[in-house]
């Protein structure tokens, strides 16, 4: 288990908040998921603040140095305040900064909202199946000035970007930006959770071997 994150209790939020829920998905990539991940569904301020401290603790043991959170608009945002308000309870008082899907032209204008996107940044965000959005939020990020120095996501679906070539979208994506890219759970925390929890919290058998089959189909781990 990671440091400082309990994986366990972080799960049973996500199941509770129905963050993590299980049927047939269609995604992006047109793959058909057992699962989905949505971290838009936590919507009250106990949630959050439980999330954030989990970001926090993670953030704790990359060991990384950087001035101010980074979210991504829309779902990075709220992660980044409230990561940022946790690390400040825990002593470390660090900025945060989103963007805008639109550059604004009249009042305080300008494509941030925030701290100053010219120092070294820490990019949270929801969840990475391609890195499409985590991608052009670092190019933005480079064209401001700023140096992103790590991205940290809460769930690592562990897939292969294509299904014939080893690789996932996170090691792919550590490769490209140069820089670590790291999650609060894999695929492998869901599956491990579900064998020890799911009789208990009303998972039937073929939910837990539809997940691992999905694993076995298109994940490294």
């Amino acid at each position: 288990m990671v440091s400082g994150v309990d994986k366990p209790a972080l799960l049973s939020l996500f199941l509770n908040q129905a963050v993590l829920k299980f049927g047939s998905f269609t995604l992006k990539s047109g793959r058909q998921s057992p699962y989905f991940f949505n971290l838009g569904a936590i919507s009250t301020g106990s949630a959050i603040e439980r999330l954030a401290e989990a970001y926090a603790s993670r953030a704790g043991d990359l060991s990384l140095e950087y001035d101010a959170v980074f979210g991504p608009a829309y779902k990075g945002i709220p992660i980044a305040v409230a990561t940022a308000a946790a690390l400040a309870r825990a002593g470390q008082d660090k900025g945060w900064v989103f963007n805008r899907k639109e550059a604004k032209n009249h009042g305080e204008g300008g494509q941030f909202v925030g701290a100053p996107v010219s120092g070294r940044l820490l990019m949270v965000d929801d969840v990475l199946t391609a890195g499409t959005a985590v991608r052009e939020a670092a190019e933005l990020i480079d064209q401001a000035g700023g140096t992103l120095v790590g991205v940290l996501i809460a769930l690592d679906r562990q897939e292969r970007v294509v299904e014939t070539e080893p690789g996932t979208a996170v090691s792919r994506l550590e490769r490209e930006l140069g820089v670590p890219v790291a999650s609060l759970l894999t695929l492998q925390d869901v599956i491990e959770y579900l064998d020890l929890e799911g009789v208990a919290d009303n998972y039937p058998a073929r939910t837990v071997e539809a997940v691992k089959a999905y694993q076995a189909a298109y994940c490294e781990w």
